[in-house]
């Protein structure tokens, strides 16, 4: 994700959560190949090679599980590694390699118990290659992706209270706390393990067989998975950065996945019976992030007009080419605790016109920054600048940089073009909304909208913990930051023969790129 610190997906890129795709109740998810599941006609058969195509990373490439920032690293590490727990297609926490959690009344002290599972060296999975884990990803001389996920957890205090049992002690209640152990990139590797790309040992559902960085990665089947072997025989990974070159190897039969196509190849594409397309629906938050600490955005007045000048369908139809669904203004629709019920938000240009003249505003004139660092940002700039003018709000439109763009949004500018992946609500507030988030784009800090954060951590009851959520939602949909206009759908392509792709799985979620539950017909 280079400096792109918000979870959200860029081109070439794994944005699930780093502010960045992207969590997950207490029952079992072993993934699909039932009627969800794309193409999942016919019995599932054993064997054979699946050839899966991502854009990728170069030389630089690595094996390293904590390390892994591309959709192609992330794919990779869930081939050969497990986390103690993954977010669902509704982005609460599934148990993984934990088998179940508990919490004392407090909710600052929670036990976790191992399922009985081995890595690929047939030594088993123990407590011990846990607390290893985590206190590595946690080093504070290393830049580990979920170090930021796992703050909550005082390491030096946490202990194996058994073999496969663990107790946790948090800093402070968290409700929430199975979303930290299914944090992006919180893998579990062998205790003392700090080599990776000669022959890295994990507990997942396929094992190494080589890696050239940059180009392609071969893993063979584990027969010895906890959750079942997998159907294939292996699976290869293979670099392709260019969106033509992964459509083009699709169709020309050397690869039979691949990862991440517009909506242009999907329309083009779709129906005509050579390849199918997978959409996986509400990936990606798309935003325009305002600035609440400066003007014109510190005026909540000025924050309302412009949810009322989104043409929502416009920016989907323009900026997406159709391919997602409107927004709210909301992060996480069809997530674990959206507020679904509040009314869905239309444009009013005549009340937006009367809300800039309340807070003296009605020749407004804003920078709107963007960049071609994620598809659809230039276009949704240009589309949104035309609807503003209706309102009459003059915006000019500020290219930024590829490279820096992700930190120059943070702290600079008012208005910008803004994405994020799949993460749940949750993380979303407690990472981007919080006075002391680090990555809290729209400036929004309220001492009494933290309090609520933390109250609802501190909540037991599952029903009263939704109804804080809602409140603070509320709070948001009225005089937030951002102006989420739509969720992008994630496209992939397959060869026809393709079986048990889980259609219903968001990137950056559990069953995305689950190809231990995919077989070849």
């Amino acid at each position: 994700m280079h400096d792109e610190r918000f979870p959200g997906l860029r081109r070439r890129g794994f944005l699930a959560a780093t502010s960045g795709a992207a969590a997950l109740a207490l029952v079992g998810c072993s993934g699909g190949t039932d009627d969800k599941a794309a193409g999942a006609s016919g019995s599932p058969r054993r064997g054979g090679r699946l050839r899966a195509a991502f854009a990728g990373g170069g030389a630089s490439e690595t094996l390293d599980p904590h390390l892994g920032n591309l959709f192609a690293d992330v794919a990779r590490s869930k081939a050969l590694f497990d986390k103690l727990a993954d977010y669902g297609a509704d982005l609460s926490a599934r148990p993984r390699l934990a088998e179940k959690w508990e919490s004392n009344k407090t909710l600052d002290r929670w036990q976790v118990t191992l399922r009985e599972a081995t890595f690929h060296d047939g030594s088993p999975v123990t407590a011990k290659d846990v607390l290893y884990s985590y206190r590595r990803i946690a080093d504070p001389e290393q830049a580990f992706r979920a170090k930021a996920s796992l703050e909550p957890i005082d390491l030096d205090a946490s202990r194996a209270t058994g073999a496969r049992s663990i107790e946790f002690v948090l800093k402070r209640p968290t409700a929430e706390f199975p979303n930290v152990l299914a944090a992006f990139g919180a893998y579990i590797v062998p205790e003392n393990a700090t080599e990776f790309d000669d022959k890295p040992i994990g507990s997942g559902p396929f094992r190494f067989v080589s890696f050239a960085p940059g180009r392609s990665a071969v893993f063979r089947r584990n027969d010895a998975y906890w959750d079942g072997a997998p159907l294939l025989d292996e699976v290869e990974f293979v670099v392709a950065n260019e969106e033509s070159a992964r459509v083009n190897a699709l169709l020309g039969g050397q690869v039979e996945y691949a990862h991440e196509l517009n909506p242009t190849t999907a329309r083009a594409h779709e129906g005509r019976g050579q390849i199918e397309i997978v959409r996986l629906r509400n990936s990606a938050m798309q935003a325009f992030c305002m600035k609440t600490d400066r003007a014109p955005f510190d005026d909540k007045r000025v924050r309302e007009a412009f949810f009322l000048i989104a043409d929502r369908k416009e920016l989907v139809d323009g900026a997406l080419s159709g391919a997602g669904e409107i927004g709210n203004d909301l992060f996480g629709k069809g997530y674990e605790y959206y507020a679904a019920d509040l009314p869905q938000r239309t444009q009013d240009l005549d009340r937006a016109r009367s809300l800039l003249k309340q807070a003296g505003a009605e020749k407004l004139k804003v920078s709107l920054d963007t960049s071609a660092v994620a598809a659809g940002f230039t276009e949704a700039a240009g589309i949104f600048r035309d609807q503003a003018a209706k309102a009459g709000v003059t915006i000019d439109v500020r290219m930024g940089g590829k490279d820096s763009y992700w930190s120059d949004i943070l702290d600079g500018g008012t208005l910008c073009c803004y994405r994020s992946g799949a993460m749940p609500i949750e993380s979303h507030i407690s990472q981007r909304l919080l006075t002391d988030s680090t990555t809290n784009a729209t400036k929004w800090q309220h001492k009494d909208f933290d309090g609520l954060y933390q109250q609802a951590q501190s909540i037991r009851d599952k029903a009263e913990r939704a109804a804080v959520y809602e409140r603070m939602q509320r709070r948001l949909y009225a005089e937030g930051g951002f102006l989420i206009w739509g969720f992008a759908d994630w496209i992939i392509g397959t060869a026809r023969t393709v079986k048990g792709v889980e259609t219903k799985a968001p990137a950056n979620t559990l069953d995305w790129a689950r190809f231990d539950k995919v077989w070849l017909a």
